[in-house]
């Protein structure tokens, strides 16, 4: 797939090329509700962040396949959706539940999500405005406001807020990018096994951290 306006495939081989270009047919062909679906699905699981998901859309935009508004509303709402599904769970669900199923997780612990409801403890309803614009965090912070039972309307509007702020900032980076993102593509791609080298490297020291934790924890029982 060629962007208009450009000479540059979206999809230049790689991992990274074929990702943007799912996520450019994606948003050219459903428009706002296009991109709305993919940040809800990184909300949910992020393996595609929405550093890369949001500037595609406000891309998407600059070459007329859809509104910047719509972008930035379906992106908005996307983030609204995902944070109320985790939200939804968690207060369903409740604290020692989830402590017991991240207890049993491979790469998870209690102790997270402790680390989680402390952060929330410590700066409530602050923490859901400000963690939406924090990596990661965006997603997690839903678990503990949902397990302290914040009101359902307080948690939809600072979700709503933080997430639009966030949102319309790399959207427009996109936008305002044009057809330089071809450039950034064929760096990314060049970069793209460093970076997964480097994941794995993480993965790897992080799943030996747990392990010899839990190990240490089972010890001393």
């Amino acid at each position: 797939m060629t962007l208009t306006g450009t000479s540059c495939p979206v999809d230049s081989g790689g991992f990274i090329g074929a990702i943007s270009q799912w996520l450019v047919g994606l948003m050219s062909t459903l428009g706002g509700f296009g991109t709305g679906f993919a940040v809800f699905l990184e909300n949910l699981f992020p393996p595609i962040p929405s550093e890369v998901i949001l500037p595609l859309a406000g891309l998407t935009a600059a070459q007329g396949h859809m509104g910047l508004a719509e972008a930035i509303i379906g992106a908005t709402c996307g983030s609204v959706a995902g944070a109320l599904v985790l939200y939804g769970i968690a207060r369903a669900v409740g604290a020692d539940r989830i402590r017991r199923l991240f207890d049993r997780m491979p790469l998870t612990e209690a102790s997270d999500i402790d680390k989680a409801n402390a952060w929330f403890d410590r700066y409530g309803s602050v923490s859901i405005l400000v963690g939406r614009v924090i990596p990661v965090v965006r997603s997690l912070i839903s678990i503990p406001a949902g397990i302290a039972k914040t009101n359902p309307l307080r948690f939809t509007l600072l979700t709503a807020i933080g997430s639009a702020v966030w949102n319309t900032f790399l959207v427009m980076a996109g936008y305002l990018l044009g057809g330089q993102w071809c450039g950034i593509l064929t760096i990314l791609d060049r970069f793209e096994y460093v970076v997964i080298i480097a994941a794995v490297v993480f993965v790897i020291w992080y799943v030996s951290r747990k392990l010899f934790t839990r190990r240490g924890r089972h010890a001393r029982k």
